[in-house]
């Protein structure tokens, strides 16, 4: 959902113009056999999307052995905790979501009645998109709050974040995403298919029972929560830094281990600041419509004014925020210290702003490394 819906998006997406509406929601409708869709695209975003999360997760762990130190540090943990979790749910939902397409083709092809799959799949497949939607936006969250801690406090947080306290945070995370994902399944609230026939998701049109509104506004509001927080931490982080740059350039450094202290924090600072940016950015332009759409879907059920013509915009949604997990990776991938380096030194040349083999030895900055 950093995630998630991610390769289900795809699946989904690409061949809704040959699916029929009315085939979902009817028992009665027939199709009529079609030509095979072309599924390149289809495949080639799933394949992007691991390889992506592959490859971050590669770098992570070239990280974790050359710098031993660092290897442990809170940051670390929640960042593998999250490529882990994009790289888990862009597979199993995308599986899903291309064993279903290929399931309603399949009949189509046979000319044969297109009905619904079974409860017990829509059920595992909707939870599965609950899990994997809401865990990298909790992680994100405490990702932020972690730097913000390490910048802001950096006495405090050498003492309360330790390696511990991460990791039984991460399991409190899971076992909240976990939680609302299982409702559904011990009968509280529902999974519904959803158009054009290919993912299923806690329902948010159509007649709405009080759990699933519930449920719903939940998923949504964490979801939004996690967001919000994410760019007031991240806002904070940044200030602080800036301030702290400025700071910086009005000392004029006497001794070359100051100079060396000065580069160093100039250049995690740049680098900090271009990170927390783009996550920033990415976050909100994929996952803000897709939980804002629930919302406002919501409030029209309450008001009697659902229309059809919503669900392929819940649709455009969905592959939006599904490719928060294809894009996140590469946020780490792409804006490293070491890419920068060579970015800052085409356009000012005679002038370095990042210094690769300098790094900040300060306990407020020790524990810090940006995904």
């Amino acid at each position: 959902m950093d995630t998630v819906v991610t390769s289900a998006g795809p699946f989904i997406w690409q061949h809704s113009a040959d699916l029929n509406i009315s085939a979902l929601y009817s028992n009665s409708s027939a199709s009529s056999p079609q030509s095979p869709p072309n599924y390149g695209l289809s495949y080639f975003t799933m394949t992007f999307g691991a390889l992506s999360n592959l490859t971050a997760l590669a770098i992570l762990a070239k990280s974790y052995t050359r710098f031993h130190r660092r290897a442990k540090t809170p940051f670390l943990l929640l960042a593998a905790a999250l490529l882990l979790t994009d790289l888990t749910g862009h597979l199993v939902t995308g599986g899903f979501g291309l064993y279903l397409h290929l399931q309603k083709v399949q009949r189509q092809r046979a000319a044969s009645r297109v009905t619904e799959p079974t409860q017990a799949f829509c059920k595992l497949f909707g939870a599965c998109m609950v899990f994997f939607g809401l865990s990298p936006l909790l992680l994100g969250c405490a990702m932020a709050v972690e730097r913000c801690l390490g910048i802001t406090q950096s006495l405090q947080h050498s003492a309360v974040v330790t390696t511990a306290h991460i990791r039984l945070s991460v399991l409190l995370l899971f076992a909240v995403a976990l939680t609302l994902a299982a409702l559904p399944l011990l009968g509280v609230g529902s999974y519904k298919l959803q158009f054009p026939g290919t993912w299923c998701f806690l329902p948010v049109q159509g007649s709405l029972s009080t759990a699933d509104v519930s449920l719903v506004l939940i998923f949504s509001s964490l979801g939004l929560v996690a967001l919000t927080v994410s760019v007031f931490c991240n806002t904070t982080s940044g200030l602080t830094l800036l301030q702290a740059r400025f700071s910086n350039q009005g000392l004029q450094p006497t001794t070359s281990r100051r100079h060396g202290q000065s580069s160093s924090l100039q250049s995690l600072d740049v680098e900090m600041m271009v990170q927390l940016a783009v996550v920033n950015v990415v976050s909100w332009v994929c996952w803000s419509p897709f939980l804002i759409y629930i919302i406002i879907s919501v409030r029209h059920f309450y008001r009697g004014t659902t229309r059809q013509y919503e669900q392929p915009m819940f649709l455009l949604t969905l592959r939006m925020a599904s490719w928060n997990q294809i894009l996140d990776p590469w946020v780490y991938i792409l804006l490293r210290r070491a890419v920068l380096c060579r970015l800052c030194g085409l356009v000012r040349p005679n002038r370095p702003i990042l210094t690769q083999t300098s790094y900040c030895t300060g306990s407020e900055r020790q524990n810090i490394h940006l995904r």
